[in-house]
């Protein structure tokens, strides 16, 4: 059994895992003390299990050649006591396209179990996961890939890198460094699976993001360490900003792996503080992004979904985008792009995505 104890081998991690260590070090050691500053809540009521999620229905143009995407995210959640939850969500979707020489659209549909995790609540800020999550990588996987939430339907295009679903451990949570600066940590060992469903790499890797609250400002970087085939090693770095006078959403995304490197800036503004009688207006958000990737000397590898993959040469795409926000939990959406790199070519997108909650039961008072 190696010695973790020695320096001279904590001087071999390299500087990035140097770093990781030290925020989880300084995680664990904030967590703890102020576990033991916080009171006990009181639930009034228990929680029940939830049937949450959303589905869409998309049509695409990439190239001219048209394709339509039905898309279904469901999302369980159960409570077990106040400390324990199991969640789990899946993925349906699928690209009908009509053949060449004419005829009715088809194609196959793909499923994938994005997760299956246990989550213990070891304290107010300390989160232990247990199974199949999301690799915490980056900002995109984790909170803006569900359809409903994502501002334009077209993902990115350096997505692929270190991202997609481990299975292992993780540990997470987050506290206040000061009284302008909160600290999030997400931590985390995959092993190696080839079983359907729930294949993934032997990784380690983790994320730690800084939020000031009062210029609503997260600052962020990402880190992933292949521990099988060549070891590559792959970083991150994210921003955003929520300005607070107004309704705007800035982010920004950077990853480096062994198969490239690349970028992607959005903005999304919507117009609900326009002064004006039509309520269309009030409800339409507008986005544009700007992305680029440039590819590395390895090959082009893939996450654990085979529908994304990386560009195999440069490539620059700017998007443009709108979203009409119908009512609560019903948008509609269409964007347009420009795929600019060896063949030149348009990427449109139209369609409708629906956010819904089922509970599965009736929350009683303990």
């Amino acid at each position: 059994m190696a010695k973790v104890c020695s320096s001279n081998a904590f001087v071999r991690l390299g500087r990035p895992r140097q770093i990781l260590l030290f925020w989880i070090a300084i995680a664990f050691l904030a967590a703890g003390g102020l576990a033991h500053s916080q009171e006990a809540q009181d639930l009034s009521e228990r929680p029940v299990p939830i049937l949450t999620g959303s589905a869409g229905y998309f049509t695409n143009v990439t190239a001219g050649e048209n394709a339509l995407t039905p898309v279904v995210m469901p999302v369980i959640l159960v409570p077990i006591g106040e400390r324990w939850l199991v969640e789990t969500r899946g993925n349906f979707s699928a690209e009908f396209e009509r053949p060449e020489g004419g005829g009715a659209y088809g194609g196959k549909v793909e499923k994938n179990l994005d997760y299956l995790q246990l989550d213990f609540i070891a304290n107010p800020h300390l989160t232990v996961t247990a199974g199949r999550f999301l690799t915490p990588f980056g900002i995109y996987n984790e909170r803006l890939y569900p359809i409903w939430i994502r501002d334009l339907q077209v993902t990115p295009l350096i997505f692929p890198i270190a991202t997609g679903s481990s299975d292992g451990v993780m540990l997470r949570g987050g506290f206040p460094v000061s009284s302008s600066v909160n600290l999030n940590y997400a931590t985390y060992f995959s092993t190696a699976s080839t079983v359907t469903a729930f294949e993934s790499d032997r990784t380690i890797g983790g994320r730690v993001g800084f939020f000031f609250p009062r210029p609503r400002i997260e600052i962020g970087t990402s880190w992933q360490k292949l521990l099988q085939d060549e070891r590559r090693q792959s970083e991150g770095f994210h921003f955003a900003w929520q300005p607070p006078p107004i309704p705007l959403n800035l982010r920004f995304e950077y990853a480096r792996g062994h198969s490239g490197s690349g970028y992607w800036v959005e903005g999304a503004y919507r117009f609900s503080q326009v002064q004006t009688w039509n309520s269309v207006m009030r409800r339409t958000e507008f986005v544009g992004r700007m992305q680029q990737f440039f590819a590395g000397e390895g090959d082009v590898s893939t996450n654990s979904d085979s529908e994304y993959h990386l560009p195999h040469s440069n490539v620059q795409q700017p998007d443009f985008g709108l979203n009409y926000y119908i009512k609560d939990g019903l948008k509609a959406s269409a964007s347009y792009g420009r795929w600019l790199g060896k063949h030149n070519y348009n990427v449109w997108s139209f369609g409708i995505a629906y956010r819904f909650a089922i509970p599965l039961g009736r929350s009683e008072s303990q």
